[in-house]
């Protein structure tokens, strides 16, 4: 049986399943706060974009959207996120049997990740699959969803448009999520940081693709512009649950990373 095992386990996020539930609990006792989030919270998605930086620094604006997610009906949810470490060509499929987190395996939907080799002409490169843009995400995803499948789908130089007919594809099944994986600006100060990321914020916001290619400088774009393109063919409409940077927990503005949690919903 093949196991898709942590590769940052310990480094983005703790290997110990008690300590991220204590940081799930933290950054929920910190939402139900805010009162102006309840009817954020009581969206109905099935195609978000989150960030994937350490917990420390983007967990709270992926748990918002992640939160979300669990109060839909899904039996799986597909995680796409860009390769970071090695180049790779078109799109990855992770064609394990299941996938590990510090609560347990997820077991991977074999029938999907079958059928997206065929339908999209996508194939399993392992190297490309030690990814965090993925990964962070999993944790999250067997905290809320424990009875859900997974599929983790990886892309370097890929077009946007062959993605944004596989998320349509996946969209058109009411029981299935998309996430989508990607920070924004990466080190800089943050008034630039945070003209930058506007940049980004705007284009989501308009559904407008080729504003992402005006100073978007968000390292999942490719992932971004895919997903925008499918929310418009679907009719979805866009919320921003949470933008922040990491200087929010660091202090340090003089190079910062931007996060933000987006939801996409059906409009009546």
């Amino acid at each position: 049986m093949s196991i898709r095992e942590t590769a940052v386990a310990g480094q983005f996020y703790p290997a110990s399943g008690t300590e991220i539930e204590k940081m799930i609990e933290h950054y929920n006792a910190l939402l139900d706060r805010h009162a102006d989030m309840a009817q954020l919270l009581a969206l109905k998605t099935r195609a978000v974009i989150v960030p994937h930086a350490g917990y420390v620094y983007s967990g709270f604006t992926a748990n918002v959207v992640l939160r979300i997610l669990a109060q839909q009906k899904l039996k799986r949810v597909v995680v796409i996120g860009p390769s970071h470490r090695v180049y790779l060509k078109g799109v990855s499929v992770a064609d394990y049997d299941s996938y590990e987190t510090p609560f347990g395996v997820l077991p991977v939907d074999k029938a999907l990740v079958k059928t997206l080799e065929k339908e999209f002409g996508i194939g399993f490169v392992p190297e490309a699959h030690h990814e965090h843009s993925t990964e962070v995400q999993m944790p999250f995803i067997k905290y809320y969803m424990p009875d859900v499948s997974v599929v983790e789908l990886v892309y370097g130089d890929a077009s946007p448009e062959k993605i944004a007919k596989m998320i349509d594809f996946l969209l058109d099944d009411e029981e299935t999520a998309v996430v989508i994986s990607t920070d924004l600006s990466h080190y800089y100060d943050i008034e630039k940081a945070k003209q930058l990321d506007s940049i980004c914020l705007d284009a989501v916001m308009k559904l407008d693709p080729s504003e992402l290619h005006q100073g978007c400088e968000a390292c999942g774009k490719i992932g971004v512009e895919a997903m925008l393109i499918a929310a418009r063919h679907k009719g979805l409409k866009p919320h921003i649950l949470d933008y922040r940077t990491s200087a929010d927990a660091s202090g340090d503005t003089s190079q910062v990373v931007g996060y933000t949690s987006i939801a996409f919903t059906k409009e009546d």
